[in-house]
């Protein structure tokens, strides 16, 4: 939160001035939390007499502080099959070798690589508008190149 004043009187004289508390810009905090997730810390309990406190689980790293991201259980791992947690991995699954997003074969394939096949695919095609009002199309088949995580 931080404070925001707005003056009032006459040519901006100040003469009353109102404060309040406002929440920052929603760009910001996704751009604080992303930076929080990113350096959290995974850690487990540990008691100490009557006393218990989380303490990083790998001692090369720093300890916490109470505004730091801190978690308890790593995340499964969803690139391969887990029937456990019923997760099917992403063995087989078609991607965007272009893209850098998360559909793209670099991150959706977990670095397996993918392989590249070209299939015939029937989609419309010459399409016309015809008043009023529907669209009457043509069925085409077109050779359309696919990705598949290996």
């Amino acid at each position: 939160m931080r404070v925001e004043c707005k003056c009032h009187g006459v040519s901006g004289s100040c003469e009353t001035k109102t404060c309040w508390r406002a929440l920052p810009k929603f760009r910001m905090v996704g751009t604080i939390l992303r930076e929080k997730f990113d350096t959290a810390t995974e850690v487990q309990p540990r008691t100490s007499g009557k006393r218990s406190q989380l303490v990083p689980l790998n001692a090369y790293f720093k300890y916490h502080s109470d505004t730091d991201l801190v978690y308890l259980d790593s995340s499964p791992d969803f690139c391969e099959q887990d029937s456990q947690i019923d997760t099917p991995g992403t063995h087989g699954r078609q991607c965007n070798k272009t893209s850098r997003a998360i559909d793209g074969c670099d991150l959706l394939c977990c670095g397996r690589g993918y392989t590249t096949r070209t299939e015939i695919v029937k989609e419309r095609c010459e399409c016309k508008f015809y008043w009023c009002c529907f669209v009457k199309c043509k069925e085409c088949e077109v050779d359309v190149e696919l990705n598949y995580c290996l």
